[in-house]
């Protein structure tokens, strides 16, 4: 039987901005650019929607592996986001943070990450998370380490490490399982993206480059989340005859 409810929580992994610039023989910097306009629709969107959570993979941990100067460059665009988009952000009642290892970022962006995050604690509306800085598998080591030194300083107990244990040391303890994770540009893996949290997460993948993603993707996305079954590992219960 068809389900017609939407996520309470999407997840995004924004690819193909490079792709985008280089078809039109552009120069990186106008595909990420791009990017950053789809970042404000699909926000937009979800916010009219009346979904609880975003979260975007902006930065990853591995992509300081890129040139320096493209790293540079994300990160001018970044911190011009911040800024930017503050209007955006209170008017639509978002709530922003980021998740990832932020105190690596440079100083300039976590002054205005900081004061994103801050001026927005107390809006009621979708909850956007940028993702910077970010991995999985980081993310999942530096929760072990946290909670080894709290089992070693007694302050914990082996009987007390349980699943749902182990999340009060990631990121973001307090968010939500995604329901939905879309991957734009037609690429097949997480790229180490939310590995603990989107264990169950139904996964949908559209050729769409990211600066192309708009409202019409996203309305796609849902309508195919939706026809789908949410078993959990179980198994569907049988139709009435």
């Amino acid at each position: 039987m068809e389900d017609h409810h939407q996520p309470v929580h999407i997840a995004i992994i924004m690819d193909g901005n490079g792709r985008w610039a280089s078809d039109r023989g552009l120069p990186r910097v106008q595909g990420h650019e791009r990017g950053a306009e789809s970042v404000r629709e699909v926000t937009r969107d979800c916010a009219r929607r009346g979904l609880g959570h975003l979260t975007l993979y902006a930065f990853s941990s591995e992509n300081w592996r890129r040139p320096r100067e493209e790293t540079e460059m994300l990160m001018g665009l970044l911190e011009h986001y911040l800024v930017s988009e503050r209007k955006e952000i209170m008017e639509n009642q978002v709530q922003f943070s980021g998740i990832g290892r932020l105190n690596e970022l440079p100083e300039r962006v976590q002054k205005e990450l900081n004061k994103t995050t801050e001026m927005s604690r107390s809006n009621t509306g979708l909850h956007l998370r940028l993702a910077l800085n970010y991995g999985s598998r980081g993310e999942i080591r530096d929760a072990v380490v946290r909670l080894a030194r709290q089992l070693s300083e007694g302050k914990l107990q082996e009987d007390d490490v349980t699943e749902e244990s182990v999340r009060d040391f990631l990121y973001d303890p307090g968010m939500p399982d995604p329901d939905l994770l879309i991957r734009t540009a037609g690429e097949y893996r997480l790229s180490n993206f939310l590995l603990w949290q989107a264990s169950y997460a139904e996964i949908w993948v559209t050729p769409t480059l990211w600066p192309d993603f708009g409202k019409e993707d996203l309305d796609e996305a849902i309508r195919a989340y939706s026809s789908r079954e949410r078993r959990y590992g179980g198994i569907a219960p049988r139709s009435s005859p």
